[in-house]
């Protein structure tokens, strides 16, 4: 077990240590499924990968993650809340690239939502733009599923069927809604980069 960070104690107590040797194995994991995925199919594109890997993921940290927390079932999917800390990932670039370029393909749907609902305060008030606000009315069904005062930490990784899991990142941001960049409040490496997991 490596040594944990203040924030990584502070957020998860006396598991923290535990999580940041799982969740890079479970990444690694679900990066190995979602090759043998596509090595099976033999299409020409990456689809099957980049589908496969977007499934397991979640099933991979849900297992390995199941001594420490409980399940939630939010948009058909197994997410882990570890010491009311929701437990989410997202596959950010496909080359060794900072957690700092990370940016949402959509500034709206579940995901968009849940990182505005469970993130941090913004650290800046956003400026008026004409843009209409979100109306909770059309807010995903599953964000009522997550308990209050439920946290967001976000798992932030690159990976690539070629070259496996090359960085993987936690910590806490919010989204910019004008250009779907993630502003990190703290991220701090669980793999470092240009190392390969797989």
């Amino acid at each position: 077990m490596r040594s944990v960070s203040q924030w990584a104690q502070n957020t998860f107590g006396d598991v923290a240590g535990n999580l940041v040797d799982i969740i890079p194995a479970c990444l690694a994991r679900a990066h190995d499924r979602a090759r043998n995925g596509q090595e099976g199919v033999h299409t020409q594109t990456l689809e099957a990968y980049g589908h496969g890997l977007h499934a397991v993921q979640y099933e991979e940290l849900a297992t390995g993650l199941a001594p420490y927390g409980d399940s939630l079932r939010l948009q058909g999917r197994t997410i882990m809340l570890v010491r009311n800390h929701l437990v989410y990932p997202i596959r950010y670039a496909k080359q060794n690239v900072p957690v700092t370029a990370a940016r949402l393909r959509r500034a709206r749907g579940f995901r968009a939502d849940l990182i505005r609902r469970h993130g941090p305060e913004p650290m800046q008030q956003s400026f008026d733009l004409g843009l209409d606000e979100l109306d909770d009315t059309e807010l995903s069904p599953d964000l009522g599923l997550i308990p209050a005062g439920v946290r967001l930490v976000l798992i932030a990784y690159a990976c690539s069927m070629e070259r496996g899991v090359v960085r993987v990142e936690w910590g806490s941001a919010e989204l910019r809604r004008e250009d779907r960049f993630l502003i990190w409040h703290h991220h701090e490496a669980l793999v470092d980069a240009g190392k390969t997991d797989s």
